[in-house]
């Protein structure tokens, strides 16, 4: 059986071999690589790995991504960096690889889609948003937003126990930057939204604002479509990436929060979907929600946070390097009216309208205009999806 082009023409790492595409992206495509000495001590790295490649001409958000993962590195809920390398095709012309941990499990927007639109069992539900919730603490202490939290790039992998249970861990940080908190001044707001318009907050969509409250109410989506299997924006009619981001930003849009999942769970849903960001919970009030009680208190299924294997601490150390702090800051402005909560039979319940289940990652360039209404979004600029490892 022949192997495709792209297989090949990538090249092979000194200690690693490439093997079949397991996704792809506008940053170029992800493979399956094995280690030419697994179990070896002298190895730097896994048996198995993730490689992000692309020409190194095109491969600035590659590289991007593996300065953010140097700064955040250490956490067990985020995906390790294992390192770069340049590896060169058959006519010559070099490729950036980023080596990243293997997620066998796949991505948390696989097994919503195997549930078959009934969404996960609560006690999943509860387990996943603990362990994403650590991530994002992290992310967030080390001054980063990671701006495209979805399910496909929330990334599950096998526990270090035999439950057969996976652990949740963030990746894809292509598109994350630095926060406003983590820096002294401020700036102009950022000319550009990062992420994929379905998670867009209300403020990101109006202000441009996207900071750490932007984050909260991407896993507040993340986790409705992990109990119910569907998107929160989920609705017959198909709508463009312009109608999707104009309903977000309206503020006579009502949401409703889904009937049939526990209390407990309807209660954290509002925490993180509350349409202005300074009544929206952090990372810290979530995880003493009561819908998490009891979860992870006796978490023995990843390595301590903060500590790293030998090999890829010293492999880390090595290939660290500073970031450049390019992003706009968050200015002062004005945000938008709460939600107005309505639901099945409950008046103080928030109400969610429906969305397209498959939206383009999307980077969306202002005019200039000093508008806030939903006029402001000038045009599009689409781009495809950044497939997650896994």
């Amino acid at each position: 059986m022949k192997r495709k082009a792209e297989d090949v023409v990538f090249g092979h790492g000194k200690s690693w071999v490439r093997g079949q595409v397991i996704g792809k992206g506008s940053f170029g495509s992800v493979f399956l690589a094995t280690s030419k000495k697994p179990g070896s001590r002298f190895s730097c790295f896994p048996s198995s790995m993730a490689v992000k490649s692309a020409k190194v001409s095109v491969s600035a958000s590659l590289q991007k991504e593996k300065e953010v993962l140097d700064n955040v590195r250490g956490c067990p809920y985020v995906i390790d960096c294992f390192g770069e390398e340049i590896t060169i095709q058959e006519d010559g012309e070099m490729v950036y690889n980023l080596l990243l941990e293997y997620a066998s499990g796949g991505t948390l927007g696989d097994s919503i889609k195997k549930s078959g639109g009934c969404g996960l069992p609560e006690s999943d539900v509860k387990r996943y948003t603990k362990s994403i919730l650590k991530g994002l603490r992290h992310i967030h202490d080390c001054g980063y937003v990671h701006c495209d939290l979805k399910p496909e790039n929330v990334l599950l992998v096998p526990t270090t126990n035999s439950s057969g249970n996976f652990v949740a861990k963030i990746g894809d940080f292509g598109l994350a930057k630095r926060s406003a908190q983590s820096k002294k001044r401020r700036f102009d707001l950022d000319l550009y939204l990062r992420g994929t318009p379905l998670y867009l907050a209300p403020e990101t969509v109006i202000e441009r604002v996207q900071e750490l409250p932007s984050d909260i109410w991407a896993l507040g989506c993340v986790v409705c479509q992990m109990l119910t299997g569907k998107s929160p924006w989920e609705r017959a009619e198909v709508l463009n990436t312009e109608d999707l981001l104009r309903l977000i930003g309206d503020q006579r849009e009502l949401r409703k929060i889904p009937s049939g999942i526990s209390e407990e769970a309807r209660g954290f849903l509002k925490a993180c979907l509350m349409r202005k960001p300074m009544f929206r919970f952090t990372v810290e009030k979530l995880m003493d929600h009561t819908f998490l009680a009891g979860v992870g208190e006796h978490d023995d299924e990843v390595r301590d946070e903060g500590l790293l294997d030998v090999h890829d601490e010293e492999l880390l150390a090595a290939s660290s390097s500073s970031w450049t702090e390019t992003d706009s800051e968050l200015s002062g402005s004005s945000f938008l009216d709460d939600w107005s909560l309505v639901s099945d039979g409950d008046e103080d319940d928030s109400a969610f309208c429906s969305w397209p289940k498959e939206v383009e990652d999307v980077e969306v360039q202002f005019d200039g205009s000093s508008d806030k209404d939903v006029s402001l979004l000038g045009s599009l600029n689409c781009l495809t999806p950044t497939l997650p490892i896994g």
